[in-house]
């Protein structure tokens, strides 16, 4: 009655994308040295315009403007380099605007990961003149965003997916965090907490090449030791816990002000009835303004961030530099200027933690507890809240003190601010721009349920099969009696008489047939088709979903693979949701416990 059906294979995105891990690799490691070249002519770029500013000098060396003789000059100071970047800003790029990884977010968000060329070169120029005359911010952002659009703009110039572009930007902008603190493990986590959103091998692998070749270069360059260095201290992670415990709650509120407190300064700058050009401008008149009566809160701060982590620092100053370095970031960055967030809230927190720990020594003497200890936690614990990248900078502080003692009082205190900021904070200090604009920005990743489904497990096996020998006319009769057996919604298998599946036929077939021959004498193995795209019992149902969307077609025969021809269930759409049915039951169905039971 026929030979069997012809089974057609179709390439799945994994099969077909393996070799190009290869490419992306290799664009991915000139990607990261790239990175590495850009974080030192960044660096360099800001020693020279904070040495022509602050000290009248030409110079490249990377230093403080808190020790600057100008006088009154250092309020003026900040205020010529807001109006540049205000009109860079206005006739250059908005994309220059802000700290740089929510704009290397929205990228990825709207544009399928392109960033245009003039961000690459605007960017750290913008942010080298704001830094450069004082701005509180650090380095990191622009080298960030700057590097994810390297990565983007190499991903525009090759033939790449939009996938792929996506990889190579955050190959970029993980290379220059890594190029920035010389943390390349922090680098790669912070990429796939922040803008891939997956752990897989076609993203991890370039990632960390990118990342590794980076602080090579940077390591060639501006040398091994990281931009702010921290001796030996003692963390005592056993006596200390419960003060670490109550520092990972102050630090999710302090996550959580700070994060209001910046939006809320945001606001009232776009409330103002004057140009967005002149924000900039107003923004650093405050920042002179405290600069002049606190130097230290100028520029990026390493130094002074090294002098806390290193407890060099008396009580009042670091009461000080939380209070005011908070504040100048907060009106620089909400008036729409460039600069990067991390080395200022580094700063504040890490003032923040070791006042903690001075005024808990003052309370119980018994404690000794160490404040450079303290305030590293506090540094990784505020801003890992604040940003819902709590796993990055507790491997980033790790990667500083190359303490394994740090480890237990960095977990914990990181992850009791990072549940407090959760409950309190719908969004990210990273993603509360990008939430305002109506853009959902997903702050956890799973592996997708159709990933670890299998097919036999969401297959149908009551789909009635019709014989070959069946006419077009019978089953048309059958369907219009309302024969359930007969429902073509989903199209029926033709199963011969020795088992063999034969084809199927859908209702569009039998349409077609009964269009061509009203009286229907046409068999439905002549009607239906006979090449078919079929499922496997063991493969995954993403890929069996995949192969259905592919091919346009709503239903796909499970076969066997040792005989093909053997059908051993159904694949429909119903199926498919069948899958996500038992994710959701799984999620919020609750079962009884055994205390239940045994109450019962």
């Amino acid at each position: 009655m026929g030979s069997s059906a012809a089974v057609v294979t179709t390439r799945l995105p994994e099969q077909s994308a393996g070799y190009r891990i290869g490419l992306i690799s290799c664009l991915a490691a000139l990607i990261g040295i790239l990175a590495g070249f850009i974080a030192y002519i960044l660096y360099d770029l800001i020693g020279l315009i904070t040495n022509l500013a602050y000290y009248h000098e030409w110079s490249f060396h990377f230093r403080s403007p808190e020790h600057t003789l100008i006088g009154p000059w250092i309020i003026i100071t900040p205020i010529i380099g807001g109006v540049i970047v205000g009109f860079m800003a206005k006739y250059g790029s908005e994309k220059i605007k802000g700290h740089g990884i929510p704009e290397a977010m929205e990228a990825v968000l709207t544009s399928r990961s392109r960033i245009e060329a003039k961000v690459a070169i605007l960017k750290p120029l913008s942010a080298a003149i704001a830094i450069g005359t004082g701005g509180p911010f650090g380095a990191e952002g622009p080298i960030i965003q700057t590097g994810g659009a390297v990565g983007s703009l190499i991903g525009q110039i090759i033939s790449t997916t939009a996938s792929e572009r996506k990889v190579l930007l955050a190959c970029g902008a993980g290379a220059g965090m890594a190029a920035t603190f010389n943390t390349p493990i922090a680098g790669v986590i912070l990429a796939i907490e922040l803008l891939l959103f997956e752990f897989r091998s076609r993203s991890f692998i370039p990632l960390v090449i990118a990342c590794t070749l980076a602080t090579s270069v940077r390591s060639v360059l501006l040398g091994q030791r990281s931009m702010f260095t921290m001796g030996n201290v003692n963390f005592d992670a056993l006596r200390g816990l419960p003060f670490y415990l109550l520092l990972g709650v102050l630090s999710g509120v302090a996550a959580i002000c700070f994060t209001k407190a910046l939006y809320w300064v945001e606001d009232q700058f776009q409330r103002l009835p004057i140009d967005d050009l002149w924000h900039p401008a107003i923004g650093a008149l405050g920042l002179g303004i405290i600069g002049f009566f606190v130097p230290r809160v100028l520029g990026v701060g390493y130094d002074t961030i090294s002098d806390i982590l290193n407890n060099n620092l008396a009580l009042k100053l670091l009461l000080l530099i939380a209070i005011c370095k908070a504040l100048a970031l907060m009106i620089s960055l909400g008036s729409g200027t460039s600069g990067g967030l991390l080395a200022p809230m580094f700063m504040s927190s890490a003032a923040l933690g070791g006042s903690f720990a001075i005024v808990v020594n003052l309370i119980f003497p018994s404690a000794h507890l160490s404040p450079g200890a303290y305030a590293l936690v506090a540094m990784a614990a505020v801003f890992g809240a604040a940003s819902r990248a709590t796993f990055a900078f507790i491997v980033f502080a790790f990667e500083i003190t190359r303490d394994y003692n740090a480890i237990l009082p960095l977990m914990l205190a990181c992850v009791i601010a990072d549940m407090i900021a959760i409950h309190y904070l719908p969004s990210s200090i990273m993603t509360e721009k990008l939430a305002r604009r109506g853009l959902r920005v997903p702050e956890a990743y799973e592996a997708g349920v159709l990933q670890v489904v299998r097919v036999d497990e969401v297959m149908r096996k009551d789909v009635q099969p019709i014989p070959p020998e069946m006419t077009v006319g019978s089953l048309a009769e059958r369907m219009a009696r309302g024969e359930p057996s007969f429902n073509l919604t989903q199209g029926l298998p033709i199963i011969g008489i020795d088992g063999q599946l034969l084809g199927i036929v859908t209702q569009g077939d039998l349409l077609r047939a009964l269009e061509a021959d009203p009286e229907g004498k046409a068999t439905v193995l002549e009607a239906g088709s006979r090449s078919l795209i079929v499922a496997y019992p063991e493969e995954s149902a993403f890929d069996a979903l995949f192969r259905m969307l592919q091919n346009d077609i709503g239903r796909l025969p499970v076969v066997s693979r040792k005989n093909p021809t053997e059908m051993v269930g159904y694949l429909n759409r119903s199926s498919i949701l069948g899958a996500w049915t038992r994710q959701m039951e799984e999620e919020g169905v609750r079962e009884h416990g055994w205390v239940k039971k045994w109450r019962a």
